[in-house]
């Protein structure tokens, strides 16, 4: 097998757009874009910042519903905290990661937490949602909440790679969380030289979302920079990841097997079927998924 072959293939570089969410903060979204809706089972990956916030200007998500799907918020500066209409309550604060699955429907709420919104600071994240298979739309919601200290970090021999194991495996560290469909989700940090041939399951939908620096992917050594996505083909079984600046790069590279299932999206709600939609609207409107308490 050639060195092509042996590797995948960079089919795709999107650039994110900027828009704005929640009360009014700004995020970099690489998808849902228009002519790039979805990439299954992967529904939407949001930037929060980085931004510099003054006492008083942090802003967040207050309440809104959701059903049928994951959200996994992974948190690199600032504090937030979550609360729902199941009674759950949490605050994340710097490389924490809350994996949320909404299944029935909840009432959620995601807002900076009360120290920072008023002494102001840096604030930098991401929410990705995850599509759920149909036979897991309708199951309870549950919360995996991991602290910073118990992400798995591991690195090559020579310290160029360094890797954040939130879902999956790399670098022989597994991660701990536990996902309803096979998924990777990794953090690198590629210093200048760093170069790794990072395993992906050939069933598995790649990409690659870069947040700092500039990188080079695939056997062509693709050129992607910061606020980039990258898609990967699925003609081999891994993918090649390289720095070749001088300066340090920092991407997410996430993959998961596609579900191929009829999916009908409505703002918070992911179900199969147009009816499943109005009954999820339905069922929020006449409160029955609960609300949050004061």
């Amino acid at each position: 097998m050639s060195k092509r072959e042996s590797t995948r293939s960079v089919v795709k570089v999107v650039q994110a757009v900027q828009t704005m969410e929640g009360e009014g903060f700004l995020v970099r979204r690489p998808f849902p874009i228009p002519g790039f809706m979805q990439f299954d089972p992967f529904l939407l990956v949001d930037e929060l910042g980085p931004v510099e916030l003054p006492p008083g200007e942090a802003k967040g998500a207050p309440d809104h519903p959701h059903r049928g799907f994951e959200t996994v918020s992974y948190i690199l500066e600032g504090r937030h905290q979550h609360r729902d209409s199941a009674g759950h309550a949490g605050e994340l604060g710097p490389g924490d990661v809350q994996w949320m699955t909404a299944g029935a429907g909840v009432v959620h709420s995601e807002m900076p937490a009360r120290e920072f919104t008023e002494k102001g600071g840096r604030m930098h994240g991401f929410q990705i949602w995850v599509n759920l298979p149909r036979r897991d739309k309708m199951m309870a919601p549950r919360y995996q909440e991991i602290p910073a200290g118990r992400i798995p970090v591991a690195s090559t021999p020579d310290g160029r790679v360094r890797v954040k194991v939130i879902a999956g495996e790399s670098l022989g560290a597994r991660a701990v969380i536990d996902t309803r469909t096979p998924i990777q989700y990794l953090h690198f940090t590629l210093e200048p030289g760093g170069r790794l041939e990072q395993p992906v399951p050939r069933d598995h939908n790649a990409f690659a979302y870069v947040f700092e620096g500039v990188g080079h992917f695939g056997p062509e050594a693709t050129p992607a920079a910061d606020g980039q996505a990258v898609l990967f083909g699925n003609d081999a079984d891994s993918v090649v990841l390289e720095n070749r600046g001088k300066a340090p790069l920092q991407f997410l590279l996430l993959s998961g097997v596609p579900l191929r299932e009829p999916m009908v999206r409505y703002g918070p709600f992911v179900m199969n079927t147009q009816a499943e939609i109005l009954q999820a609207f339905e069922d929020y409107q006449s409160g029955r998924m609960g609300s949050i308490q004061p």
